[in-house]
């Protein structure tokens, strides 16, 4: 019996054991490095990475955008933005386009920074501090 890897043990826990919050948060930060993989592979001629990291990274826009809940009115803007996104990436996986990563790369690095913002106030209020 193989002994499993324990860095994707503690991936795997993490994942178990996190608040909504904080799935989001790693959602984004996923979307984050399948960019910068793909900016990488693009950089390197690795057509192949470069379409992989950008498919991952859609497929993380498609669960960030069936997760949203319709009772909240940012749902909609957040979804519209999703949207844009997801397609400008798929405008860049054509082309193999870096400065349109570069535009998403930014966008999706500034929702998450915002996203972390709330979860420190959020954890503020709650817990005090």
């Amino acid at each position: 019996m193989a002994i499993a890897n324990p860095y994707q043990q503690y991936q795997q826990q993490s994942v178990m054991t996190a608040s909504p919050g904080e799935l989001t948060l790693m959602l984004y930060n996923g979307c984050i490095k399948f960019i910068r993989q793909a900016k990488l592979g693009i950089e390197a001629g690795d057509i192949e990475r470069a379409n992989n990291s950008i498919i991952r990274c859609q497929d993380i826009l498609e669960e960030l955008m069936v997760t949203l809940k319709p009772e909240y009115d940012i749902s909609a803007s957040l979804s519209a933005l999703y949207d844009y996104m997801y397609n400008r990436l798929i405008d860049a996986n054509i082309g193999k386009d870096l400065s349109i990563l570069d535009e998403v790369l930014e966008m999706v690095t500034e929702i998450r920074d915002t996203w972390a913002e709330a979860i420190k106030i959020n954890r503020r209020l709650v817990y005090g501090g």
